[in-house]
């Protein structure tokens, strides 16, 4: 019937409307033109029918269209053993899950937390190694600073270094690490300045001295991890000691 030429009419049409294809009738039928109530001409049995009395003639005029829909997808507990429990969940584990420290997760620190820590200690480092060089800088000369003798403070340069050292110590206790590129420019002029002073007079010890100082003091301010951050601190604090020791001696 798909392929065959339909002639059909209306209920008070004297006259037939055809011959037309089944993909223009469907046509129709969209267009409202065609019903249930139309009568088409069967060629089989040569009569007239209604179109709702051929069920043929319905499901190709009027095909069933499929129903979308979702599939109803099984939910699963995603902790089982503990959704059966007879413990009800604290509000406090709740928090802690949702900062991500479960029972299975508690004793491991996060990483960028130990970072943070690390750099506050370095931090601290930074400022003791630049207050304790201070100290060291200014010290042996503190009765002339005292007394005002600027002709003898002029002979002592490295007072002057001292007192940089004092502004960057108490600007790092106050957590200013925005101060950290000039830390590092403290710490390399420092061991190109008192390395090529000792140096040139021949002094090996406190040239070592101030070079362990320097570097502890340039990678307090670059190391993130507790191991090196120990290391450059030990070295920095030991380093401006002996120069201290020396200074004294």
């Amino acid at each position: 019937m798909a392929n065959q030429e339909i002639y059909v009419r209306g209920a008070s049409d004297t006259e037939a409307r055809g011959p037309f294809t089944m993909e223009q009738l469907v046509s129709l039928v969209e267009a409202g033109q065609i019903t249930a109530e139309t009568y088409f001409y069967d060629a089989a049995t040569e009569q007239w029918l209604l179109i709702s009395s051929s069920q043929q003639m319905k499901s190709l005029l009027w095909p069933e269209k499929k129903k979308m829909g979702f599939k109803q997808k099984e939910f699963k507990v995603v902790n089982e053993d503990k959704a059966n429990s007879d413990t009800p969940i604290t509000v406090q584990q709740f928090l802690a899950a949702a900062e991500g420290k479960t029972e299975d997760t508690k004793d491991k620190m996060d990483k960028s937390v130990m970072m943070m820590n690390a750099a506050l200690w370095g931090t601290r480092s930074a400022a003791a190694i630049s207050l304790l060089s201070a100290a060291t800088l200014i010290l042996p000369g503190i009765d002339d600073v005292i007394a005002l003798d600027l002709p003898k403070i002029a002979l002592r340069p490295l007072m002057f270094l001292g007192a940089v050292d004092v502004v960057i110590g108490m600007l790092l206790l106050l957590g200013v690490i925005s101060l950290y590129p000039f830390v590092r420019f403290r710490a390399a002029f420092g061991l190109g300045c008192m390395g090529f002073l000792f140096m040139t007079q021949g002094q090996v010890t406190p040239m070592i001295a101030v070079a362990a100082g320097s570097v502890g003091l340039y990678f307090c301010t670059i190391f993130l991890s507790y191991i090196p951050l120990a290391v450059a601190a030990l070295m920095g604090l030991g380093g401006i000691i002996m120069l201290a020791t020396l200074s004294y001696s």
